[in-house]
């Protein structure tokens, strides 16, 4: 007869089960966002990782602005224009993959102000810039 606890390795990590509970995805506000692990939530539509830890300490730094692809931006950073922005009173608009150098970061909805070759100084939304 072979006993088998023996052969049952105990140094492994023990296994966590996925918690029942779901919570919104901030990027796509999915409501399927489920626990994976130890401190990660998952989107399981956009793939979105998040720790709901980290979004309390995001919530008490004060202003927060976050690019299309949900990247924190902050004064200073280099963005990328994603999306044709027509411009008024100007000849043509603002075409993708526009670099804007040293932005600043401001309340309201347009919540950049920059200053963008042939066009001068202007304020932006942040949602049609990602970080370059």
């Amino acid at each position: 007869m072979i006993l088998i606890s023996h052969f049952i390795r105990t140094d492994l990590p023990t296994f966590t089960p996925m918690s029942d509970e779901m919570k919104p995805c901030p990027v796509c506000q999915s409501p399927y966002g489920y626990f994976s692990g130890r401190t990660m939530w998952v989107c399981p539509e956009c793939g979105n990782e998040w720790d709901p830890a980290e979004e309390v300490k995001e919530e008490e730094e004060g202003l927060v602005v976050k690019d299309a692809n949900g990247n924190r931006l902050s004064d200073g950073d280099t963005v990328v224009v994603v999306k044709t922005l027509p411009v008024k009173g100007a000849s043509g608009p603002i075409k993708p993959g526009t670099k804007v150098k040293n932005i600043r970061l401001v309340e309201g909805d347009h919540n950049i102000d920059c200053k963008i070759d042939g066009f001068g100084a202007m304020a932006l939304k942040s949602e049609f810039v990602r970080k370059a």
